[in-house]
């Protein structure tokens, strides 16, 4: 059930990081799967789809998030998954389901946006976009005759990541036309809004004050790094929406495929970014935030096998740099490495939960700041190895009954100097076992 590892692992975590959902499913979910897919097989729909939009709540704290709401009738199911900016409605009937996610008013579409919506119709698998009366929406219609978990759940992701995905886009690159259906969104701490506007400063700083120690010859690939790495930082930590969020992943994407620009040139592009980002007023900065409930990952699922190669060939790198003496950017790479693979990768629960510790060690102050248990402490360099041990196990242990080759290394890791910490925690990582039991 491959599926299963779109979500999250128990955690401590009391805000979002990443673009990935911060909260624990039922500890009934994999019966639920398994008694919906039992329901589907006796055409027993209504009941199949119950099962299956129960396994999908999650929860913080033992409570429900709400992210699921289930309305069952004699005849029908009615429900709502929400995912961040859009809220799927939806209804099902023994014979059909429908869904459909608003995006905005249909008086309100100029002919770019038109042709935006007539594209993203020939890229979408199962959902597509139309307009009634009043609304343009996209939506999801199929027949039950032959359905499963597994074939409903990739069409409904696919319409709530998208709408999701699509209302940002509008909104910020269409900023004269109004999102619909956005009442369930809530805004953020105000204090929390300006501690991570300062961070933002304070981190932005600290990497052109990196870049000026590099040597001035052959040094771009040493830029590149540390300023990609400043953008993975901000999107895990920071998780701007709408127009950072946007901008900034084009700057990734035109990183990583554009053929055609030199390093150099790649560089200056995201270098001039940054530079906006640090002239951005602190009213600007507030309005790319919002806090929202959210039912799927958005990335596909990365083998681990992936994640070792990753991990091997950036240790590789790493051991370049250390070998030629080039110790100034040792630091950020060992950063750099997680934060990518967190920015990138669909990470199995266990490897995502166990990196968001080493995120933690890696980055007290602004943990510190948030409220969050110190796991490492700059000013004698030391390390909170109860802690860190513990937070390992509570993960691992999570997982065991599953993955029995899965073992607690917290033990086993190099607590001499951050950046040798680090290493051990990617050896460590690299070489878990998920041979199922």
């Amino acid at each position: 059930m491959n599926w299963l590892n779109f979500f999250e692992t128990k955690t401590e975590i009391r805000h979002q990081f990443g673009r990935g959902i911060n909260a624990n499913l039922s500890k009934d979910e994999e019966d639920l799967f398994f008694r919906s897919y039992e329901a589907f097989e006796k055409k027993e729909i209504l009941n199949a789809y119950e099962y299956f939009l129960r396994s999908l709540e999650n929860f913080s704290n033992s409570l429900s998030n709400q992210n699921v709401i289930i309305k069952r009738q004699e005849d029908r199911l009615d429900f709502e998954i929400f995912q961040g900016s859009a809220r799927v409605v939806g209804r099902i009937t023994k014979e059909n389901l429908y869904a459909e996610a608003i995006l905005t008013k249909k008086s309100a579409a100029n002919v770019a946006l038109k042709r935006l919506i007539l594209e993203r119709n020939y890229q979408l698998t199962y959902a597509y976009y139309f307009s009634d009366e009043e609304y343009i929406k996209l939506k999801l219609f199929f027949d039950n005759i032959t359905m499963t978990p597994h074939k409903i759940f990739f069409p409904l992701r696919e319409i709530a990541l998208n709408a999701d995905f699509d209302k940002e886009y509008v909104k910020s690159e269409f900023t004269d036309i109004a999102l619909e259906d956005i009442d369930h969104l809530h805004s953020v701490d105000e204090e929390e809004l300006s501690l991570k506007y300062d961070f933002l400063h304070k981190w932005i700083d600290e990497i052109k004050t990196k870049i000026a120690t590099l040597p001035s010859n052959d040094n771009a690939a040493m830029q590149s790094f540390i300023l990609l790495y400043l953008i993975f930082k901000v999107d895990y930590l920071i998780v701007p929406k709408y127009s950072i969020f946007q901008r900034s992943s084009k700057k990734v994407q035109e990183y990583f495929s554009d053929e055609n620009l030199s390093v150099d040139s790649k560089n200056e592009e995201i270098r001039e970014y940054i530079n906006e980002l640090e002239k951005m007023s602190l009213e600007e900065f507030k309005t790319n935030f919002y806090d929202a409930k959210y039912t799927f990952n958005p990335a596909e699922r990365t083998s681990h096998e992936e994640v070792e190669i990753f991990i091997n060939e950036s240790l590789a790198k790493i051991r370049w740099y250390k070998n030629n003496r080039y110790t100034q950017v040792l630091s950020v790479m060992y950063k750099y490495v997680a934060l990518y693979l967190l920015y990138n990768y669909g990470l199995h629960p266990v490897t995502k939960g166990l990196l968001h510790i080493l995120v933690e060690v890696q980055n007290p102050a602004f943990f510190k700041a948030l409220g969050y248990e110190t796991l490492y402490r700059e000013e004698t360099l030391s390390f909170s190895k109860k802690a860190i041990i513990s937070k390992i196990e509570n993960i691992i242990s999570a997982y065991r009954d599953r993955f029995k080759m899965l073992k607690p290394f917290g033990d086993k890791l190099d607590y001499s100097s951050l950046n040798e910490f680090s290493h051990s925690f990617y050896l460590q990582l690299k070489n878990l076992d998920f041979q199922e039991a």
